[in-house]
């Protein structure tokens, strides 16, 4: 008691207010969060936002998720993923566990300490699916046909739960385009190799095209929330090239084959910067063309892991890597963050929990 006669007395008054903003602030945020958890138990809607989709679709009695694992006969879809609303997507299965973890972190949510999350779609062999609330975290192997076969699947689970207006978006790894390695990139427009917008596929022998629009609100929202001020990266905004290899559609020179010289290499990557590209990968084209026919608001954001002005091999030691997966990551933590808390200076008062939230119900 002697300690605290001599304490400054502006210090004890600076560590209340401190106090006091600090309560303040974990109020609102459980408030929103009850909020948000009272309306995911209502009851669904009689129909899911999705448009476009296969008539066929309504006649699978039952539809099995082949490669998911998943069938309507033997999983409550509405009750399931009913309240899903952020399908986030990545390459592999530890990228997007390491996702889920964080991702639960971030809205508050806790699992018993005896446990860990289980892949749901452990039975289908193929991909990674970890649900966190409202979050779906998925894995899409490498590659438009990959991605192509999951999201046929998430976006017929998706109809199945009568899901309201899910946003989805590829957390993933890039080669950027004369911008440094470890730079965050949002993609504006994806096209493919011949710089065309959409997305081609062969059906019965006909060539069919799809437009690769992406949501540019979302977009727009996501490149908000990035603070060049704090952040230890550069975000930045622009067109991605979709290729259907690693190599020699990325013009490489470190591939098995290459039928072409240094020089032509460096015009054609200097002809793609000029023209407003920032990247290379493999899948955007087709995320952004099944998510747009299906009504899905969808945006691609990427790490780049080299910058192909100055090389072709990925030499960036692991614990780069490592650190840089986390930076997309990072933004789309904070765009899910807002969504689901609201913005951190939100100064509603009516933010107090409820006495009588909906958990477990």
């Amino acid at each position: 008691m002697a300690g605290n006669c001599n304490a400054n007395p502006c210090d004890l008054s600076r560590d209340v207010c401190q106090l006091k903003e600090l309560v303040t602030t974990q109020g609102k945020q459980i408030g929103q969060l009850v909020r948000h958890m009272k309306t995911g138990c209502k009851k669904p809607s009689k129909e899911s936002t999705l448009k476009g989709l296969n008539p066929c679709i309504k006649c699978l009695q039952p539809d099995v998720l082949y490669h998911l694992g998943i069938d309507t006969a033997t999983t409550n879809f509405p009750k399931t993923f009913g309240d899903v609303r952020f399908v986030c997507m990545g390459g592999t299965a530890g990228r997007m566990e390491r996702f889920a973890y964080r991702i639960m972190k971030e809205i508050g949510l806790k699992l018993n300490p005896a446990t860990t999350l289980r892949n749901m779609a452990e039975d289908g062999h193929r991909f990674a699916l970890y649900k966190v609330g409202p979050v779906l975290c998925a894995s899409h192997g490498m590659g438009c046909p990959s991605v192509s076969i999951l999201l046929h699947e998430l976006i017929k689970m998706m109809h199945h739960a009568k899901c309201q207006d899910p946003v989805f978006i590829r957390i993933g790894t890039c080669g950027g385009i004369g911008i440094e390695p470890g730079t965050v990139c949002i993609t504006s427009e994806a096209l493919d190799s011949m710089l065309n917008p959409y997305y081609e596929i062969i059906v019965q022998g006909k060539v069919v095209q799809h437009s690769s629009k992406l949501d540019q609100c979302l977009i727009n929202e996501l490149l908000s929330l990035a603070n060049p001020c704090e952040d230890d990266f550069d975000t930045v905004v622009g067109k991605t090239v979709c290729t259907n290899d690693f190599y020699e559609t990325q013009t490489r020179l470190d591939g098995a084959f290459c039928d072409y010289t240094n020089q032509s290499k460096t015009a054609y990557l200097q002809g793609l910067q000029n023209h407003g590209v920032i990247n290379f990968d493999m899948e955007s084209t087709a995320f952004a063309a099944l998510t747009s026919r299906a009504n899905i608001r969808s945006a691609v954001v990427s790490i780049a892991v080299i910058n192909r002005m100055e090389g072709d091999q990925v030499i960036s030691s692991p614990q780069s890597l490592s650190e840089w997966e986390k930076r997309p990551q990072e933004l789309v933590s904070r765009y899910i963050r807002k969504v689901m808390l609201g913005p951190d200076d939100d100064s509603d008062t009516d933010d107090q929990p409820d006495s009588n939230p909906c958990i477990g119900e």
